[in-house]
């Protein structure tokens, strides 16, 4: 096992592993055939998945593993069940840093920049890991890598809708509607140091997406404390284990039906004061966040992006709405973190919220990004936060535990895209 106070050590090693996983070293395939072809015509040098999902929908997206970042997503695609074409979403997805601060002030790391979560760090998926999924290698001149690091499932999400027709106040019933959903899943696992890191990607069938970060692994033998900043693990109140921050923030450049120019709005609701005929008035009012900037989550607030001109069969501009998990944790200690979100323009040297070291940016982490530029092709920067307080059973290994958040389709397609034959007339005022 390499303690932390040992990685130094490693990195000539990580430096030969990270070659693997490097896209670009060797040119495109010369001539290709089938889905080889497609690939290249739509990923390049990079591996692509495509899949189609049991309810109809369709997902399709490049990917590749970055030293440092981990698992890069580009050109993330979405084909609604029964349309034509695929709508795409995203221009790029990642994990731009992760954070790890412990609460006794012995030890603050940075994983993504200081270590990485590819190359030598990036660690090999098998079938146990991966049960009736597809096992995937990065895709290296004209084959793929030997090495498979990630895992492609089509997983069951439970039950996707439900509406049984029923007359009002009568004991007889009419058609059930109802149907169970399907998500693809892409995840791969890093290790660094103790901890085990799984990055997830989910696509539902519905159109949404959703970021998770699993840790597992186990807990640092290094890090012990006293009881005020950590918990017992054992034996009475003996091996104090120190409490800890997981400070996760990914990097998300929308790029919806791929015109790009997305708008960023606020949207907050607020109690008028107002009684109604049986309920308090509550109204929700936009604010158009037209330059860079850092914001907090606050009570009934969230946040979409949205494209100025595709349009829904309906007429409404397509977007996507953040959905954050976590909004009781944010880690106050650092301008880099304590914000939920932020939005900077698009600058394909900012490529990670802290220590970025492209030299075509002077600036280092999110707080030097944010210089008053007009937005017109934003990037949206999501820190989710999760307090480690250890427990007994986090030992061994420990069971794991999932930060993140979701993008939801909002007015993407004119209705429910798994909406039934039979219910499709019911768009917009029914009686």
């Amino acid at each position: 096992m390499i303690g932390r106070f040992r990685r130094k050590l490693t990195g000539a090693v990580a430096a030969l592993g990270a070659l693997a996983l490097i896209p670009g070293l060797l040119a495109g395939p010369a001539a290709a055939h089938g889905k080889d072809q497609d690939r290249f015509n739509y990923c390049g040098n990079n591996a692509m998945v495509q899949e189609t999902l049991k309810t109809g929908a369709e997902w399709r997206m490049c990917w590749r593993v970055d030293t440092k970042a981990g698992l890069v997503l580009e050109r993330v695609g979405y084909k609604p069940k029964g349309e034509k074409y695929p709508i795409t979403v995203m221009r790029s997805a990642q994990l731009a840093q992760l954070h790890v601060p412990y609460d006794s002030g012995e030890h603050e790391w940075n994983d993504i920049t200081s270590y990485g979560f590819g190359g030598y760090y990036s660690h090999a998926i098998g079938r146990r890991e991966c049960p009736g999924g597809k096992l995937k290698g990065q895709w290296i001149g004209k084959r793929e890598d030997a090495k498979k690091v990630l895992c492609v499932q089509k997983v069951d999400s439970g039950l996707a809708y439900r509406s049984q027709e029923q007359e009002w106040m009568s004991p007889d019933l009419g058609d059930l509607f109802t149907a169970n959903g399907q998500d693809l899943v892409l995840y791969t696992i890093s290790k660094v140091d103790w901890y085990e890191y799984v990055t997830e990607w989910r696509f539902a069938d519905d159109g949404q997406i959703s970021a998770r970060l699993g840790a597992t692994g186990d807990l640092s033998p290094e890090d012990w404390t006293t009881p005020d900043k950590g918990w017992p693990v054992g034996k009475d109140a003996t091996g104090i284990a120190a409490n800890h921050f997981h400070n996760a923030t990914w990097r998300v450049d929308f790029d919806i039906d791929g015109e790009g120019n997305e708008k960023v709005q606020q949207y907050d609701t607020v109690d008028t004061g107002v009684r109604g005929r049986r309920a308090e008035v509550y109204t929700t009012a936009r604010t158009d966040i037209t330059k860079e900037g850092s914001y907090q989550n606050a009570n009934l607030r969230w946040w979409r992006l949205t494209s100025p001109t595709s349009k829904n069969a309906d007429g409404h501009n397509r977007s996507y709405e953040l959905v954050q998990n976590t909004t009781n944790q944010q880690y106050a200690a650092s301008p880099v973190q304590s914000p939920a979100v932020s939005f900077t323009q698009a600058r394909s040297c900012e490529k990670f919220a802290s220590f970025n070291a492209d030299p075509e940016c002077g600036a280092q982490n999110i707080p030097g990004y944010l210089n008053g530029e007009t937005l017109t092709d934003p990037v949206m920067w999501v820190t989710v936060p999760f307090h480690h307080v250890p427990r007994d059973e986090d030992q061994s290994p420990m069971p794991i535990h999932w930060q993140g958040f979701d993008l939801v389709p909002r007015d993407v397609t004119a209705m429910n895209p798994l909406t039934p034959k039979d219910r499709r007339d019911h768009n917009g005022q029914t009686d």
